[in-house]
C-alpha cells in the first residue's frame, strides 16, 4: 500500500512507531458562552442544582436592565430573600430554593415573571 503525503496512517503493523512529523487533526475547544436569551420580555426564574456542589441557586434571566441598574435590584432581590447571590453578565444569581418569593417580588416590580425548568 502507498502511503500519500495526503493521508495519516491511523495503524500499521509493518512499519513500526508513526513518526512525530505526520500532522494530526487539532480539537476545537467549544466556547462556553451563555446561551441566547430570548428577547420576548418576560422574566424567568430557573431553579439549578448540577455542578453546584449540591447546592440550589434561582438564575433569573430575561430582565430588560443592564449594569448598575440590574446589581441594585439584585440587591433588593437578595434582601427580600435574606440570602446571597451574584449578578454574572446579564444573570442574576440567588442562592437557596425562593422561587416563590422572587415571583411574588418581581410580579410587585412590574415585570411578567415565568417560571422555567424543573
Amino acid at each position: 500500500m502507498k502511503r500519500s503525503e495526503e493521508t495519516t496512517l491511523v495503524y500499521s503493523s509493518e512499519t513500526g512507531r508513526v513518526s512525530l512529523g505526520a500532522s494530526k487533526p487539532q480539537r476545537v475547544q467549544p466556547s462556553k458562552q451563555a446561551p441566547a436569551q430570548p428577547a420576548d420580555g418576560t422574566v424567568r426564574l430557573r431553579r439549578e442544582v448540577k455542578g453546584r456542589g449540591g447546592g440550589t441557586v434561582i438564575v433569573i434571566t430575561g430582565v430588560p436592565l443592564k449594569g448598575e441598574a440590574l446589581k441594585e435590584l439584585a440587591g433588593g432581590l437578595k434582601k427580600r430573600c435574606g440570602c446571597g447571590g451574584t449578578v454574572k453578565e446579564g444573570v442574576i444569581e440567588i442562592q437557596g430554593d425562593h422561587r416563590d418569593t422572587l415571583l411574588k417580588e418581581l410580579e410587585s416590580r412590574g415585570y411578567r415573571v415565568k417560571l422555567a425548568g424543573g
